[in-house]
Formats: C-alpha cells, sequence, structure tokens
C-alpha cells in the first residue's frame, strides 16, 4: 500500500540570487493538499520569484522542489500556471479562444491539433469566467480585467490538480476580483490546491484559509486562522520600515 503524502508540495533549502544578491534565502516550505493559500509580503519580498522557481522558470542557486513526491517536469501536466498580466505580450496576434485552447496543449502534445471536445472545454472555460461573448476578439483588444479572466479560463481547461496564480487581482475591477475568487474557491471545493500571489491584506481573512508571509526569508505559513497575526505581519513587514496593524 503507498504511503499518503501528506503534502503535495515541498520546498526544501531552497536560495535565489539576482546578480548575487539573494531574493530568496534559504526557504523550507511544505503545502498541503486542497488549500487556498496566499503567499504575501511586502514589495520585493521575493512571491513572484518563489512561484517561479517551483515552477522552474527561474534556476535557483540551491534547493529543491517535489509535487506529490516528484519534480516539476514530471508532474507539469497537472500544473496551471497564471503569470502576471504585464509579464505577457498582449500584441501576439491570436484570437480569445486560441488563447485558451493552449492550455489543452499539455494533453494534446504540441503537434497535434485541438479536438471538438478540446474546443467544447474552451468555450465552457470562457461561459465561466463570463468570457463567453469574446471567443473570436483579438487578445490585444481586450481590457486588462478580461485578458486577465482568460488566461484564467485558460488555466482551467488544463484541468491541472495544482494552479499557480501570480496576483490574478492586480488591475481587474471589483466585479471581476469577485468572479475570479469564486472560481478559485470552486477549485478548492473541488479538491484542487490553489497558491496565490496576493498583495491585499485586508481580504486575506475572507479569501484563503492557509497563507505564506515571506520576506526573502519565510517568516511563517500555516493556517489563516492560526498564524495571520498582527505579530506575524509586522515581522514580515518591519524590515521594510512599514509596522501594520490591522
Amino acid at each position: 500500500m503507498e504511503k499518503e503524502v501528506k503534502y503535495i508540495i515541498e520546498v526544501e533549502d531552497m536560495t535565489v540570487a539576482y546578480n548575487v544578491k539573494p531574493v530568496l534565502w534559504d526557504i523550507d516550505l511544505k503545502i498541503p493538499k486542497g488549500v487556498l493559500m496566499a503567499i504575501i509580503g511586502p514589495n520585493g519580498a521575493g512571491k513572484s520569484t518563489l512561484i517561479k522557481a517551483m515552477l522552474d522558470l527561474i534556476k535557483p542557486v540551491s534547493g529543491n522542489v517535489s509535487f506529490n513526491g516528484k519534480s516539476y517536469k514530471e508532474e507539469r501536466k497537472h500544473i496551471g500556471y497564471v503569470p502576471q498580466s504585464e509579464s505577457v505580450d498582449w500584441d501576439f496576434p491570436a484570437s480569445v479562444l486560441d488563447v485558451v485552447l493552449m492550455g489543452r496543449y499539455g494533453k494534446l502534445g504540441w503537434f497535434k491539433r485541438p479536438k471538438e471536445e478540446d474546443r467544447k472545454k474552451s468555450l465552457e472555460a470562457l461561459e465561466k469566467v463570463d468570457m463567453g461573448e469574446f471567443v473570436d476578439r483579438q487578445i490585444s483588444e481586450l481590457s486588462g480585467g478580461q485578458q486577465q479572466r482568460v488566461f484564467l479560463a485558460r488555466a482551467l481547461v488544463q484541468e491541472a490538480d495544482i494552479y499557480f496564480m501570480d496576483e490574478p487581482f492586480k488591475g481587474v475591477d471589483a466585479k471581476t476580483e469577485v468572479a475570479i475568487m469564486n472560481i478559485l474557491k470552486d477549485l478548492k471545493n473541488q479538491g484542487k490546491t490553489v497558491i496565490v500571489v496576493h498583495h491585499d491584506l485586508q481580504t486575506v481573512e475572507h479569501y484563503f484559509d492557509w497563507v505564506t508571509l515571506l520576506n526573502t526569508q519565510l517568516i511563517v505559513s500555516g493556517p489563516v486562522k492560526e498564524v495571520y497575526t498582527e505579530e506575524n505581519l509586522n515581522k514580515a513587514y518591519r524590515s521594510k520600515g512599514k509596522i501594520l496593524r490591522r
């Protein structure tokens, strides 16, 4: 009988440096299956760098990451990623449907044409994010919030077990934020693990059940009800000259 994996993601001794200067230092992090987790910390704390290093987009100086006890390369088909909107080339000539269909390539392989089922799932995902009427629109013609919804739909059609989202609420209106949050909670209710780089401290307790506080080093990680305290927030933000009170 196989031993059940308690943590779906484990990061061990991870250090990342840019031009010799450490951005992340000696990170040990364990994330349980089925949580909706926020990564928070001051600007420059290494939040986006952490998920990029976990996803093999940045090469760490040291450290290991495992997903269900396996490497990212072995598990990549089960992992979805929504990057920050400003890191995407929105001038790329593609329709909304084309962009969402890209999320199916992990299952298809790059040289196979999408089938009717892939198109159907892509259209369903666009309806879910309230973008069904924009299927044929060029991605560059959309507003920032609409583009974010399309990238969320692309992640949804991957039918992944783990989702990484890098500031999905940045630059979106209140209606879009609520819509995205409802989808993330739905994913959690399906047993998916969702990791979100987040910046709004006021919404952490309402949106998430797990939180990781970061400031180059790991401050604390655990259930929101236990670790999201004024003391821990001040530890995370104090070195940036900001004392927080909630």
